[in-house]
């Protein structure tokens, strides 16, 4: 029940996708242009603090806070402590700069990602080079976290119907919107307000000086994405090497974003589906996607009419079945663990379903959430103005919804009216980007992308300046460490020399 699809690598996925940055020195970059921005004198003491490494607790890796302003229009107001963690370059080689890595979101815990994945996952000769580092956006994970709903509120949360059938469904779906608003604001007025992805590219800049790098080596994966391009758009002559991979495309509004992803999740559960029929033993029948998808309506729909058990003091409503297929949509090596959660749930054992529900939401198994979909609503309402304002407009983009999927177009219309209730103003509105003065920026987009369609990465690599398109023909979220030779190859050669590939260079 979020207002768009979290735009992050999930936790099923996170041992193999890749997401870099880094600062340079002595790396071949070009020098800073004369017209990098000064920093504004209110800022300085900030620029200038010093960050206090210590040891995590974690092997090898160091933990640090550091202070930003809480509002940046009024920096000798309060601030803000946000998570920094970093793992020093292991060598051999000349040490190029820090490596800054964000998985997406909103709301996705970038520490978290660096020390449990990302150290580790990512190419030898690239944690050779860097001091891979990363901080936990504003209000997420240990960076003032978003609070809303208790774990329980969450569990109830997560089981009203996205789907509603009446009036009286309506009505329920609307007030638990309003209940989860509510919370966030009882709980963190204080940070609402100021926790936009423009405030986070800031908190970027100055962990960039920090560092002692003079420009922003970055990779961000998904929503990741859209982070690095407006950090781009707010300092062009401090963007070093920069990947964006599985981009998205700012220029959208709220409504047309969920629609687009509507169509990339059909697009994903098509493939799936192809794989599936032809297998013996496929959940969804054997004969046609057209098939494969009908009888998954089905399960659906008799789940809405009644949840099953699952070993768990929660049954497996429609709303949870929903989101454990969507979240299997994400990575294609997912695909044997939806199948055999479907089998089991046509058995009427909905326990494999709901794990995939909670790793999507990151519930641990006592019962505790991450605050992702917390940070996620607050970051998403802020960034942009609501899809729909009240449930008589998405009851009118219904038809469309549907027409673009018919197996998710009423839980995606449904889920956008979160924002609707959302107790403060956007300060954001949909713009192009182009960074004019960037260094090359190399967008990444998978062809059969289900959370950020291929299409948003054609738009993005055009509104760049610089912008170069590196297209990945294949299937799952993002692209760079997830298998393609082609484009590994590409992505590491631009982050160890400096050396973009081509526009439009094709990988599969």
């Amino acid at each position: 029940m979020d207002t768009r699809r979290p735009l992050r690598i999930l936790a099923l996925a996170l041992g193999t996708a890749g997401l870099l940055v880094s600062g340079c020195s002595g790396d071949g970059a070009a020098t800073p242009s004369p017209s990098a921005p000064v920093t504004p004198a209110a800022l300085r003491p900030y620029y200038e603090q010093r960050l206090d490494w210590r040891d995590c607790g974690v092997e090898g890796f160091q933990c640090a806070k550091m202070k930003a302003p809480l509002d940046y229009a009024k920096p000798e107001g309060d601030d803000i402590d946000l998570a920094v963690s970093r793992v020093r370059a292991t060598g051999p080689g000349e040490r190029i700069g820090s490596l800054l890595v964000n998985p997406g979101g909103p709301g996705g815990s970038a520490v978290g990602y660096l020390q449990n994945f990302a150290a580790l996952g990512y190419p030898a000769q690239i944690r050779a080079r860097y001091d891979m580092v990363a901080v936990d956006p504003r209000g997420v994970a240990d960076s003032e976290p978003v609070e809303c709903l208790t774990g329980p509120e969450m569990d109830a949360y997560t089981q009203v119907d996205q789907t509603p059938d009446d009036a009286a469904e309506v009505d329920r779906l609307n007030a638990a919107y309003q209940q989860f608003a509510d919370g966030c604001e009882r709980h963190s007025a204080r940070v609402l307000p100021h926790v936009s992805t423009a405030e986070t590219a800031r908190d970027m800049d100055m962990l960039r000086a920090l560092l002692g790098d003079e420009r922003l080596h970055y990779v961000g994966a998904s929503y990741g994405t859209y982070l690095g391009a407006t950090y781009a758009e707010l300092f062009p002559a401090r963007v070093g090497r920069m990947v964006l991979d599985g981009a998205m495309d700012p220029s959208l509004s709220a409504l047309d974003m969920n629609r687009d992803q509507t169509a990339g999740f059909e697009t994903a559960f098509q493939s799936f589906a192809a794989d599936c029929v032809k297998r013996t033993d496929c959940p969804l029948g054997t004969t046609s996607t057209a098939d494969a998808a009908a009888r998954l309506k089905q399960l659906f729909a008799a789940l809405d009419a009644k949840p099953i058990p699952t070993g768990d003091s929660r049954e497996l409503t429609e709303s949870l079945a929903t989101i454990g297929v969507i979240a299997a949509m994400y990575d294609e090596s997912s695909w044997p663990q939806l199948r055999d959660a479907l089998t089991s749930a046509a058995k009427g054992d909905g326990s494999a379903l709901l794990a995939l529900s909670d790793r999507y939401y990151e519930r641990e198994p006592n019962g505790v959430y991450a605050n992702l979909m917390s940070a996620n609503a607050a970051v998403n309402c802020l960034d942009q103005p609501p899809a729909f304002t009240d449930a008589q407009a998405v009851t009118r983009a219904l038809p469309d919804f549907e027409k673009t999927s018919p197996v998710f177009g009423r839980p995606f219309a449904w889920s956008a009216l979160n924002c609707a209730h959302w107790p403060v103003r956007p300060t954001g509105t949909p713009h192009r980007i182009e960074a004019r003065g960037a260094a090359p920026i190399v967008v990444v987009g998978t062809t059969r992308d289900p959370a950020t369609p291929y299409k948003w990465a054609e738009s993005l690599a055009d509104q760049l300046s610089s912008g170069r398109l590196l297209t990945y023909q294949g299937d799952g979220h993002t692209a760079y460490s997830r298998g393609s030779d082609c484009i590994d190859t590409a992505i590491n050669t631009y982050l160890l020399e400096g050396t973009p590939p081509a526009d439009g260079t094709r990988c599969s």
